[in-house]
């Protein structure tokens, strides 16, 4: 029996050309039905559809439409229902994100990536970091910290000199943005199972705002940060060009 796939493409003109291209050549299932959801676009646009549809049963697979595309394969309308046939899939679990802001509000957030504490005005940001329940650090100047999964610690976290992660691990990444004071520290690797809270001192002289893949919160004044073991999302992979051997790759480039 033939898979019944969806199509689902970001705006841009190049990724909506490949979906009609695709859906001429393949046919369209909704995404309610489909055996596989295949998504074409960059990274962003893949995030944004492993979020949409983690309630559905279908995995995603990803073709690069896009700039960077680490979490893409390569796009090629040829011989699709092989490939995907033949895909490894990747699991892996977002991050759970509770900001409370100044005035009291309190919102929640996932993310695949990172979770991201970022200083908003000119004034370098003043941290507190608990972990499970035992402060950590008193106080970390900086721009920022973040907290990666394995899947998202090429993003951002490579950017501000954290460790790229193996998939799989049951690690979670918390690194400095351009720290100050502590000058030289670069974070820490922690287990999956953590519970991080970062605190912000002086929220109104130095204020915060908390990010979760692009879901942005201003003016917080905690944030608490844990894996989420029971949304689960699926990736597949072309064989050999799986999310394993990418994040292996990277660190050789």
């Amino acid at each position: 029996m033939a898979l019944k796939i969806a199509f689902t493409a970001s705006e841009a003109p190049l990724a909506q050309t490949a979906r009609a291209a695709l859906i001429s050549r393949y046919g369209e299932a909704t995404e309610a039905e489909a055996d596989i959801i295949v998504a074409l676009g960059g990274d962003g646009f893949m995030l944004q559809t492993l979020h949409r549809t983690q309630a559905l049963p279908a995995p995603v697979y990803g073709m690069n439409r896009g700039t960077v595309g680490f979490l893409m394969n390569e796009y090629n309308e040829a011989d699709l229902m092989a490939r995907l046939e033949a895909a490894a899939e990747t699991t892996i679990n977002p991050l759970a994100m509770t900001a409370t802001c100044t005035d009291g509000t309190v919102h929640e957030a996932l993310a695949i990536n990172e979770v991201s504490v970022l200083r908003m005005g000119p004034q370098a940001a003043k941290l507190k970091i608990t972990v499970d329940g035992r402060l950590r650090m008193e106080e970390l100047v900086c721009d920022g910290a973040l907290v990666a999964t394995p899947a998202g610690s090429t993003a951002y976290n490579y950017s501000a000199h954290g460790p790229i992660l193996p998939i799989g691990s049951d690690v979670l990444a918390l690194t400095a943005i351009a720290p100050f004071r502590p000058r030289r520290w670069r974070g820490a690797l922690l287990p999956k199972s953590a519970m991080v809270e970062i605190e912000v001192s002086e929220p109104e002289k130095r204020p915060v705002m908390a990010d979760a893949d692009s879901n942005s919160f201003l003016n917080v004044a905690t944030v608490q940060i844990r894996s989420e073991p029971n949304i689960t999302h699926h990736i597949l992979f072309d064989p050999e060009h799986g999310l394993e051997e990418r994040l292996i790759r990277e660190q050789f480039v």
